[in-house]
């Protein structure tokens, strides 16, 4: 493939990508993701209107009583420890950072709940440090456009289309490659018929060479 056809499409597909978690400051950005994990961004915006207004900054999360955290996130998967590791989260930033959310990944990386992809996330969007945070979609449509390979790990992944996308580009294409993912090539069904990059894509491939195998 052309060596940034594929940015360039989606592109024009998503020219105003953008973080769907909604936030008003890098720590609602952070506590956001945190609860992100194994559930949607929809269902993580349902909840957190009522979780900042109990707990608008990291010293008030840090102080309230674990049992209205709870409440607050009863309706996502993993409540309880999702409570836990933000209260935690909380106190760490007020003891250690001096209730500021820290601006480098391995500073964030030390703090409950906060993975590699989640500390890329906050430098990306918070703070406008490049970064390729790597999801779910982002690792999907890397390896079906041959970006990376099937066996890659997720940090391979990421380390390879930090060499594959120029550095300016870093924070708008992961976001559209998210939006991709999400509303055009889905994990189940994607829309390969309306698709500008089968070309370019293993996955489309292999579905043709499938189809051509079961034909009589």
């Amino acid at each position: 493939m052309s060596e940034l056809r594929w940015l360039d499409v989606l592109a024009q597909l998503y020219p105003d990508a953008a973080c769907e978690l909604n936030h008003q400051s890098p720590f609602e950005l952070l506590i956001s993701v945190i609860l992100s994990a194994q559930t949607t961004d929809k269902a993580v915006n349902l909840v957190t209107p009522a979780l900042f207004q109990l707990a608008p900054t990291p010293f008030a999360m840090a102080t309230a009583p674990i049992e209205d955290l709870e409440d607050a996130l009863k309706q996502l998967g993993l409540f309880r420890t999702k409570a836990k590791n933000i209260k935690a989260t909380a106190q760490l930033i007020v003891e250690q950072f001096d209730g500021q959310v820290p601006r480098t990944r391995k500073q964030l990386m030390t703090l409950p709940g906060v993975g590699r992809k989640t500390a890329n996330v906050v430098l990306s969007v918070a703070f406008d440090i490049p970064a390729v945070p790597v999801d779910t979609h982002v690792e999907r449509i890397a390896k079906r456009l041959g970006l990376a390979k099937e066996a890659d790990s997720v940090v391979a992944v990421e380390k390879k289309l930090q060499r594959k996308i120029p550095r300016d580009l870093w924070n708008v294409s992961h976001h559209q490659m998210i939006h991709f993912g999400r509303y055009f090539c889905t994990a189940q069904n994607p829309h390969c018929n309306a698709c500008l990059l089968t070309n370019e894509c293993k996955y489309f491939r292999k579905l043709q060479q499938n189809k051509r195998k079961i034909r009589p």
